[in-house]
Parts: C-alpha cells; structure tokens; sequence
C-alpha cells in the first residue's frame, strides 16, 4: 500500500476491511451478472416478477398461490395478479388441492417448463461464450478456484459452529 492512498477504517464491528469490502465487491458483481443473465433470457413478454414467480414454481413445484406470495414477499393480491398473467400466457394450471379443495395448487404446463429450459439453456450458453471469449484458460481455472472458495459460503455447518461459540 502506497502511502498516499490511506487505509481504509475497518467496520465498525470488528470486520477486517479485507472481509468488508469483499463481501461488498461480491455482491456488486453478483447483482450485476444477475441481472445481465436476466437479460440474456428475457423476450419482453413478461414481468421480473412473473418471471420470478415462473421460476419459483419450478423450483418448489406444485404449490399454492398464498406460499408463492409468501416466499416473493409480496401481498396474496399481487401474486393472483402474477398468476393470472401467467395463466394467460399459458405457463401454469391450478389444480383443486387434494389436501384440501378449497385452495388450488398451481404447477407449471409443458410450455411453461419449457419456457424455464429455454431460458436457462439460453443464460448457460451466454455465460460459457462469454467465459471463453473473455478469459484465457488460466483465468478460468482461476475463476473455478475461486468459485471452490465461494461455495464454503454456503457451508451451513460452519454457521452452527460460529453460532455455538
């Protein structure tokens, strides 16, 4: 460090500067690939918040309209309306809840799950291309090692241990 640049105070919690400004850096980064994936798949047709609703479904599968809500953080309201949009696109079915057939289940349609593989297959492809036109081997192997690093982020037995002490 030159001496012209001074030092950055570390956090007022104790965090290095280091850890700081990594977790600052990586979120940056990881909002703006987010976004460039979305962008990458989106054909306009629908809403972030459809979309993600879509992918939600997807990934949780049959569920009810008031879990989706819950899991989006938006009000029951907003998420008929999602529905609704997605319905008339086609995208998803309700279905009586056999558990209880007040409340209806939705799921995805065939066109609806291939509308997620189409996207996905789609951010993979732009994402790879963009990986070899961008970055030389060695920068990959960099990125995997990185990458390794990242993923003991989502060590969850880690947090527990932390949590003990």
């Amino acid at each position: 460090m030159n001496a012209e640049t001074p030092q950055a105070p570390e956090p007022s919690d104790g965090t290095p500067e280091s850890a700081a400004r990594a977790a600052r850096e990586l979120r940056v980064v990881f909002s703006r690939l987010r976004r460039r994936l979305r962008e990458v798949s989106a054909d306009g047709d629908l809403t972030p918040s459809q979309e993600s609703a879509l992918a939600l479904i997807a990934k949780q599968g049959a569920v009810t309209a008031s879990a989706l809500a819950a899991a989006e953080g938006v009000r029951p309201q907003s998420m008929a309306a999602t529905l609704a949009a997605l319905d008339g696109h086609g995208l998803i079915r309700r279905t009586a809840d056999p558990e209880d057939g007040r409340r209806q289940l939705v799921s995805l349609t065939d066109a609806g799950r291939s509308r997620i593989a189409d996207h996905r297959q789609a951010r993979q492809e732009w994402l790879a291309r963009a990986f070899e036109e961008r970055f030389s081997a060695t920068e990959r192997e960099t990125v995997l090692a990185a990458l390794a690093l990242l993923d003991r982020l989502t060590d969850t037995s880690h947090d527990a241990d932390h949590a003990a002490t």
